[in-house]
């Protein structure tokens, strides 16, 4: 009888079926007197078993291979039928895995490049908020907002770049150091499920203000005192011990 995979149909293989054991054999491999043939018999079980695995594979590597399409194993009997639809189907599938393999080594390369040769890196809490312009009115206390988005920021270079996460290939977000004006501590504030936040801001001349927050005060700190030392801003003002 033909067996089907799918939509593949497999014209026989003939594997050899082993038969089923006799109730004189099973007898026989229980008594006590055939017991210290029982390993040599289990070795010759599992070769059997393992050559039938290998030779499975094989069959279904040599399937799913264009250049091993139609496949006729050592025997000359086995062989696989695909459409030409089926076929390419293949073809399509494969294409699909080769542009997935070659997006996700990008990524890598990527993640890599900025692991070697960024200044500072890593997953911070950020918000953005402008500030107000002459004549206008002083910007209400939003502290008890929870918009905070976890983003990945880079410190690279002359540029601070914010990813939506750190295999993204582009950044959602840059500005460049020179547009630094000002850095600074923030108060702490509590964050429900994950306990005390320490923050700081980074001022832009364009009237940008990104706010920026971690669980661990030594990051924050880390990254207040990178971005005073590459911006080239005072370090004068002390971080709240508290909100």
């Amino acid at each position: 009888m033909d067996d089907g995979f799918g939509k593949i149909k497999v014209i026989p293989d003939h594997f050899q079926v082993s038969t089923p054991p006799s109730e004189d054999s099973l007898q026989n491999r229980s008594s006590p007197d055939s017991q210290p043939s029982t390993g040599n018999s289990s070795r010759s079980c599992s070769s059997l078993w393992s050559r039938r695995k290998l030779r499975r594979a094989a069959f279904m590597l040599n399937l799913f291979s264009l250049r091993g399409l139609p496949w006729s194993g050592a025997d000359g009997q086995e062989k696989v039928q695909l459409t030409a639809a089926e076929l390419e189907s293949l073809r399509s599938e494969l294409a699909d895995i080769e542009e997935r393999e070659a997006h996700l080594k990008a990524q890598l390369e990527h993640i890599d490049e900025i692991l070697r040769s960024a200044r500072l890196s890593g997953y911070l809490y950020i918000r953005s908020r402008w500030t107000a312009l002459p004549g206008e009115p002083a910007p209400i206390d939003d502290i008890d907002v929870d918009d905070w988005l976890p983003r990945f920021v880079v410190l690279h270079g002359q540029c601070i770049f914010f990813y939506l996460c750190s295999t993204d290939l582009s950044p959602q977000d840059s500005t460049l150091l020179s547009d630094v004006v000002e850095v600074g501590p923030l108060p702490n504030f509590i964050r429900e499920d994950e306990g005390t936040q320490y923050s700081f801001y980074i001022l832009t001349r364009q009237g940008l203000r990104y706010e920026c927050s971690h669980v661990s005060e030594v990051q924050v700190d880390t990254w207040l005192s990178a971005l005073r030392t590459d911006c080239k801003l005072g370090s004068d003002v002390e971080v709240p011990n508290g909100s």
